[in-house]
């Protein structure tokens, strides 16, 4: 498996547009996505204001098919709008999953 943990900073007031983008896309892409097998998004406690997210995929190939798809280029440009910055990104390996 392979996936990306990162993290978000929404624009002041965007935050509720920020989730509902998220939200958006469980409902609309998840069902179009190979390889797609979870992702969570954390409120984080220690940095008020921002945003831990997780996803997982089948395979780095599945990773980066849904990376590169225009679709989804589409609905990263419109969560950007709400961000105060570019994410931080950490992809990688999965290496155990409980």
């Amino acid at each position: 498996m392979y996936g990306s943990v990162f993290r978000l900073r929404p624009r002041p007031g965007q935050e509720q547009a920020m989730i509902a983008l998220m939200e958006r896309w469980g409902r609309e892409r998840r069902p179009k996505v190979e390889g797609f097998v979870s992702g969570q998004v954390y409120r984080s406690e220690a940095r008020p204001g921002e945003y831990v997210n997780t996803v997982v995929f089948t395979s780095r190939e599945t990773y980066m098919k849904n990376a590169d798809d225009p679709e989804q280029d589409g609905w990263y440009r419109e969560l950007r709008a709400t961000l105060e910055a570019d994410p931080e990104w950490e992809d990688g390996e999965v290496v155990v999953s409980m």
